[in-house]
Formats: structure tokens, sequence, C-alpha cells
């Protein structure tokens, strides 16, 4: 275990509190850079709402596990110290006062800024009471055609215990009486979730929705509110308000004594639903008596309660954020085919083992099409008679992924196919589970991986049958294969035929079904054995460099940066010279800028229409740079609970390019989000002369056209 204190101590290093940032704290930071696109007056208005909908599902997960598992350390009484030495009560109080003060902000968004703005453009949330006779007609219709038949209202009384509220689930609160008593009752109706969040009583047109074909929307909660003597025929309604509670979703499943994993996951599933809760949302309008009954049935304390305006949950934002106006969106980005797959457009499918034979090839996706690269290299793979074997770990993907029907129809050809699926993947269990089942049926051999290790490597390894004897195809990735997020998330992808990138991918699905624990590389790192200590060398190298005069650099790109390790090493660095530039999308727990410590580290985050997903590392090696991209982030779950590949790039076209991507990140004329020690992030939009400056994606999005424009016309 790495001793922070000790190993600071003997580094001449700052102690924790002065040298890391608070990682809980952090991600809060992130999502308020997710709020401030949100704030953006230049973005495009429906970007905006799509980002207020982001915000709230990312605050969501972050109750759910972080939070949530802070609750249960304080509960269980394993309260130890952070890095920076806060007590999770007080890590517990400063989240707590922060997401407060994020809530009422993104709140206050919708209401005096998007909100309005929205109107102006006729996409217009209203309240029932606004409504004309015809969209009353409709929404009446709905309502009886639709809702009534699925709501299922829950009286409290002697009779009828307080009900179970589920995780994220929006309710509505009723105080009711009976007209002759005057008795005074409570009663729970859950929104139903897999309605529409949003109605638009507008109706349809033939013309497309415009300033004159307005677009009005009136929330589920309203609709049912509106009807509730439907549901409680005989008796009065006193009061009605929405609440929201959120409950602890992370799972805990102990493999070494499971004998059969899939089963004792599916078990913990179930038990997720009553997890306890850690955070009630409730309404401005709210009665005290509800308020009060909600606090006390829950078990929630005071600070987990968050009051604010209508309507709660803005994850369901996204109905309104994908209404069709093109004016109001990104400008449309169409991936397109790899230059190396195709020299020149075509309608044929190219054929990705004829185009691997000759080169490697680096794809960059959303901006790289997915389905005419990786998705066409597993198809291709399962309908050629010369494949004997495909390999392949599946993390997350979709249920209805052409992946998935690749494998099946190639067990089904009689191909030996290996699926390594990572059924544990947070929040996908259960999808994973059905389509885990689906590919055992067909005749998959499907693993679940190395006991107590999450599978995140991306890899696939293809066994062909040529002239000059067995081919080994390859991909190595940094995203899923998930067809679906591939269109939005950024990611790189290796396809190659290297016979030491092959025989490592053979080693590591070896390992992955069977018993290979002292397994050796070539040209991967693989934690948990050898990804930091891999990187901690080459950062040690670029040290060495700059103290014996040279010059040091080094370059890393990654979700997350929270490993003591790493970033103690990227100090020494820093203190030797080296100039460190670290691209994060979420956590960073390095402090950049600090004199003596970190002066050469700079630290920027790039959030936009892609989620910023890769993850690359550059070292400058004296003028040979060396680099890696992969599936790892730097935090402890990735570096020693997961199985996680990173895979040396040695052809310099595709060193170029990723190095291309950091000194268009770093570059004074990108518009970027720039990290200062005290943990403070500041957002350069614009330069001293009041221009602004370059979208880092929207000039990607550029370039990748220039380059396809130039290999069509070569």
């Amino acid at each position: 275990m790495y001793d922070i204190s000790a190993v600071g101590a003997e580094l001449g290093l700052p102690d924790p509190e002065d040298r890391f940032l608070d990682r809980e704290l952090s991600w809060l930071a992130f999502n308020e850079r997710v709020l401030d696109l949100a704030s953006d007056p230049d973005m495009p208005l429906l970007e905006r709402v799509r980002f207020l909908s982001i915000f709230a599902t990312n605050l969501d997960e972050f109750f759910m596990v972080r939070v949530a598992g802070l609750k249960r350390r304080i509960n269980t009484g394993l309260a130890v110290p952070s890095v920076t030495g806060r007590m999770p009560l007080q890590v517990m109080h400063a989240i707590g006062v922060r997401a407060h003060d994020l809530m009422t902000r993104h709140a206050a968004l919708l209401k005096d800024d998007i909100g309005p703005r929205l109107d102006a453009e006729s996409i217009t949330k209203v309240q029932v009471d606004e409504l004309t006779a015809d969209e009353r007609a409709r929404v009446d219709e709905f309502f009886a055609g639709h809702v009534f038949p699925v709501l299922t209202p829950l009286a409290v009384d002697p009779a009828h215990p307080f009900p179970y509220i589920s995780g994220l689930s929006l309710n509505l609160g009723v105080l009711l009486r009976y007209p002759d008593s005057g008795k005074k009752l409570f009663a729970r109706i859950k929104v139903p979730p897999r309605l529409p969040r949003f109605f638009n009583v507008a109706g349809k047109s033939d013309r497309p929705v415009g300033r004159d074909v307005p677009a009005r929307f009136v929330a589920l909660e309203d609709i049912i509110a509106e009807h509730l003597d439907t549901l409680f025929e005989g008796m009065e309604i006193i009061h009605h308000s929405t609440f929201r509670v959120t409950r602890n979703e992370d799972l805990e499943v102990e493999e070494d004594d499971a004998e059969n994993l899939l089963k004792a996951l599916e078990k913990e599933l179930l038990r997720r639903r009553f997890g306890p809760a850690v955070r009630l949302e409730i309404t401005e309008n709210i009665h005290p008596r509800v308020r009060e009954m909600l606090k006390d049935e829950l078990g929630i304390d005071e600070n987990e309660i968050y009051q604010l305006p209508t309507p709660l949950d803005l994850s369901g934002m996204s109905d309104i954020a994908d209404v069709p106006r093109d004016d109001l969106h990104f400008r449309k980005m169409v991936p397109q085919m790899n230059k190396d797959l195709s020299l020149r457009e075509s309608s044929d499918q190219v054929d990705v083992f004829a185009a691997v034979s000759s080169r490697d090839i680096l794809l960059h996706h959303p901006y790289d099409s997915f389905s005419t690269s990786v998705q066409a290299f597993l198809e291709q793979a399962a309908a050629d008679k010369n494949v004997l074997a495909i390999k392949q770990t599946l993390y997350r993907t979709s249920g209805d992924s052409p992946i998935i029907d690749a494998l099946v129809d190639a067990a089904q050809a009689g191909i030996q196919v290996l699926a390594v699926v990572e059924i544990k993947a947070r929040f996908d269990e259960e999808a994973n589970i059905t389509w885990a089942r689906k590919l055992e049926r067909a005749g998959v051999h499907v693993v679940y991986g190395i006991v107590g290790l999450k599978t995140h490597s991306k890899l696939s390894l293809v066994v062909r049958q040529e002239a000059e004897g067995l081919t080994r195809y390859c991909h190595v990735g940094t995203g899923n294969y998930h067809p679906k997020t591939a269109r939005g998330y950024e990611d790189f992808g290796l396809l190659t035929k290297d016979k030491n990138v092959a025989d490592d991918l053979t080693k590591l699905f070896n390992q992955l079904s069977g018993y290979a624990p002292l397994t050796e590389y070539s040209r991967l790192l693989v934690a948990p054995t050898r990804v930091r200590s891999g990187l901690i060398e080459l950062i040690d190298k670029e040290t060495a460099i700059a103290e014996a005069g040279g010059t040091g650099t080094i370059r890393i790109k990654v979700n997350s940066i929270v490993d003591e390790a790493i970033i103690d090493a990227l100090y020494m660095a820093s203190r030797a010279g080296v100039e460190v530039e670290v691209f994060v999308r979420g956590i960073c727990a390095l402090r950049p800028g600090i004199p003596g410590l970190s002066e050469n580290i700079t630290v920027r985050s790039m959030l936009g229409r892609f989620l910023e997903h890769s993850r690359a590392f550059v070292f400058g090696n004296g003028g040979a740079p060396i680099v890696y991209i992969g599936s790892a982030d730097m935090m402890h779950r990735n570096l020693d609970r997961r199985v996680e590949t990173l895979v040396e790039l040695v052809a310099a076209n595709h060193k170029a390019e990723v190095i291309e991507l950091f000194e268009l990140a770093f570059a004074d004329t990108t518009s970027a989000f720039v990290l200062a020690g005290d943990g403070k992030w500041t957002r350069n939009t614009y330069d001293e002369a009041g221009n602004r400056l370059t979208d880092y994606q929207t000039e990607l999005i550029r370039r990748h056209r220039k380059r396809r424009e130039i290999g069509d016309e070569a």
C-alpha cells in the first residue's frame, strides 16, 4: 500500500492536505463545469437544456454512489480520514453545502434564463390552467388512455403502512380529508417512470416545429395533479406537492463467497431497491405536515433535504432537448469512414481485414464512424468462413447491439466465440445479465473474468485462417463496444495484426478465461499488475532526462486523476523541470501551479457536445515520443481492482495524431476550463480583445473533415 505521509516526508513533499484536492468536491466541481455550459448564452439553446439534464443525471449518480458510500461508512463506524485529512462527516457537510448551492443555481437557471428563452422560441412549459380548450382535451384523453390505468394511489392509515418509495421515483404527496368526519389522510402517487416526462399538448403538425409551430409541454406530474379527483372520488383534496428520494444504489457482492456470480448479482439487484435514503428533494410549496412525515418515515436528516422550485427531476428535460429544431442544436456532425479504411467514397463496405493487413489503423470516434470500423470488423468476422475464433470483452453495450448480434451469428455459424462479460458494470448490471444469457443460449462461451476484479479492458481478437497460416486481428480501444454511445463519446481504437499485440491479447484472454497469473506482455500495460508501475517508470524517465539537462515532457488525458502515487511522481517531475500537461474531464486531485511543487503542471478540462472519454499518455523520451492509449483512468479502482489495458502506439503518424490533440487542447487560442492550485476552475472563453476562442471539438470536426477530403482527392 502506498503510504502517502511517509513517501511525502521521504521526498520532501508537503503534507497530504496541501498536495491533494478532495475527490468528492472535485467531482462536484466537474458537475459545476457542466452547469457552466448550460449557463453559456452562446451555446445553442436546446444544447443548454441538454446540459441541464446531464447535470441532474450526474448528480443523481453522485448521491447514489459517492454520498451513499460516505453515509454507509459513517453509520457503520468505519469513518477514517480521507487523504486530505477530512473525516467523512466533514466531507458530508462540505458536499451538502456545495450541492445545495449547485442545485439552487441549477433550478434558477431554468426558471430565470433558459425557460424565458425557450418561451421566446415557442418551446414552452405550461401549466394545465394555461391550456386552450383543444389542448385540455388532448391532456384529458392522454390521462384517460395512458396515465390513469397505470396509477396506484397508496393511502397511509392504520391499515396501510407508509409505502416504500423507490429511488429516483417522482411522487405526488396528497393531503386528503373525509367530507363527513373532517379526518385528514395522506396518500402517495408514483409518477409512472416509463411515460414521457413532459407531454406536448400542441398536437401533431405537418410542418416542422418552429416559432410558428410551437411545442407546448405539460409536466406529467401536473397532469396527474389536475385529475386527482378521479383517483380519490368522494374525498376533499387539501393539498398536493411533488417529492423525490435518492437511495444508496451501489452494489456489494462478495465474489469469493458466491458460487454463481450471475445469481448472486441478481439477488443483490433486488436488494438495491431498498437501499437507505440519502437525499430528499421537495418542492417549495410542500405542506409542513407532509414534509415532517417524509423526513421521519425516510429516516433522513434535515441537511439531506433539498427544497426547490418545480419541476423536480430536471433529468427529464432531455425530452425537451430532443425537440427537432436544427437552429437550436449543434450543427450536425456525421461520422466519417476512417481514411485508412477507405481512401475514396464508396457505397461498398470496406474489407476491414484487407485494410488492417496493409497498415495499423488508429480510429478516433465519433469523428471516425464506429459502424464502418469496429462494428464492421466484428460483423465481417462473424460472416467469414475463414475465421476460427473471436474473443471479446464487453463492459457496456446496448440491448439491441449489432455487436451482440454478430457474436451470436458467429457462434451459430460454428466459430468459437469467447465473451468476457462484466456483469458488475455499475447501473448496467440488469442489461448485462440479460444479454449474457442471450449469448450463452447461442453457444457463446461466456465468462465473467477474474474473481475480485472488474474487466474494464476494451479488446477484440479475431483468429483467421489465411494462405500464410493463422493471422490474428486485434482491436484495442478506450471506449465500450456500444454503437449508440460511440456517436457521442470521444474515444480511440487501434486495429492491428501486429504479432506483439496479438500475442499480448492471446495471453490476456487466456488469463481472463483461465489461469495465468504470471503473464508478461510486450506492447500492453495491464492492470492491476503493471499500469501504475509502468506509467511511473515512464514519468521517472522524463524526470531523469530533465535532471540531466534535457527537455522532459509528459502529457496525460484521462477522465479522472486521483491516484496519489501517480500524482506524487508528477510532482517530482515538475520539480525537476518536466513540462506536464493534464487533460482531465472529471475528477482531479492534483494541485497544479503550486510554487516548489507543481509550477510546471497545467491542468485543463474540455467539455462540450462529445463526452471526452479517451485515455492517452505521451512521454517525450528525448525526442522519440512514447505514446499509449487505453481504458485506464488514474484512480485506485482502475489501477488496483480492474483489468485495464494500455497499448503502445508505434506508427509515427498515430503518435503525431495523439500529440496534436494535446497541442490543440493546451493552445492559448483554445477555449478551456483551467484548474488552479486551490481547486477552483476558470473558464477561458475569450481572448484579451474579446474574441471567442477556438472550440476544441468544433476544430477537431473541421480537421477530420479536411483530412477526409484530402484522402478522397488522393
